[in-house]
């Protein structure tokens, strides 16, 4: 099974426990339209990528947490939609959560999702369980507070926001969990790739500032220009264009310089390379 199909399928089991007779129907709805269809899926991916590289011994505890920290991020998504936040109603190229179930059921299901992230760890690591501490402790530091996706949302209501501090907290931190859960997932020292995680997070976090000041709704399947509108922090609107292009070059290629040693080094490079491309829509690529 390739691994967009692996990501797909252990998204869709996840999805399906909370599914199970005696769900608010509703609810269950919201949950899997808050799923699928999914995005590039760069997160799972990533994670294991780097699990392939550390000779992921154990398939079905690393799908568990990419699939966890897919789960997260599909939660961040929906809570970051919200009309207290961005109040955007376009997600993926249809209506957002909130605009297609309500306010109160959109907050109720990046709840759930995230629970959801939690529980589907523990089901699947059943094989190797001495790993499902780490890969908790792990995922739960990229989730909560001080340094996760719920405290780089909170950086949103502060009266001064450090660029970086945000940008780390609220888009690297799924990034660096993928990378050290997929190591640990498959045995290996997670810490050495959290470096590659946070890179390629900042990356990411510049691709999309480049994204809202630069393309139109239609082909990022969101609302553009909503960092401007609502004061963000904006890469490309600090840097230039050029300047936040040249940034993302800078970045790509840390990330590749600092993939630690491993039998899969070759490939990883390869699978960087392939995703990093993702990140940049058609009409930027030429740009870059």
């Amino acid at each position: 099974m390739d691994v967009g199909r692996r990501i797909e399928t252990v998204l869709d089991n996840a999805v399906s426990h909370a599914e199970a007779p005696g769900a608010p129907p509703l609810l269950a709805e919201a949950i899997r339209y808050a799923v699928f269809p999914g995005g590039h899926r760069i997160r799972p991916r990533l994670c294991l990528a780097v699990a392939l590289a550390c000779g992921d011994d154990d398939p079905a505890t690393s799908e568990a947490a990419a699939a966890a920290i897919e789960l997260l991020h599909c939660a961040s998504l929906v809570h970051d939609d919200l009309p207290c936040f961005d109040d955007a109603p376009m997600r993926r190229q249809k209506p957002s959560v909130h605009a297609a179930f309500g306010v109160p059921l959109a907050v109720l299901t990046g709840d759930a999702l995230i629970v959801a992230a939690f529980e589907t760890l523990a089901r699947g690591v059943t094989r190797s369980p001495t790993r499902l501490a780490g890969l908790v402790g792990l995922i739960a530091r990229a989730a909560g507070s001080p340094a996760g996706i719920v405290a780089g949302q909170a950086w949103e209501s502060e009266p001064y926001v450090d660029l970086v501090e945000y940008q780390q907290a609220k888009t690297g931190a799924l990034f660096a969990a993928a990378t050290v859960a997929g190591a640990a997932a498959a045995g290996a020292p997670p810490l050495p790739w959290r470096l590659l995680g946070e890179c390629l997070g900042a990356a990411y976090q510049v691709a999309d500032d480049l994204r809202d000041v630069a393309c139109r709704q239609e082909e990022i399947g969101k609302p553009a220009g909503r960092d401007a509108t609502l004061g963000r922090p904006n890469a490309a609107a600090l840097l230039g264009m050029g300047g936040a292009l040249e940034r993302l070059k800078h970045l790509t290629q840390e990330a590749i310089d600092v993939i630690p040693p491993c039998r899969g080094q070759d490939a990883m490079r390869t699978e960087i390379e392939a995703q990093t491309r993702l990140f940049m829509p058609a009409s930027l690529r030429a740009m870059a």
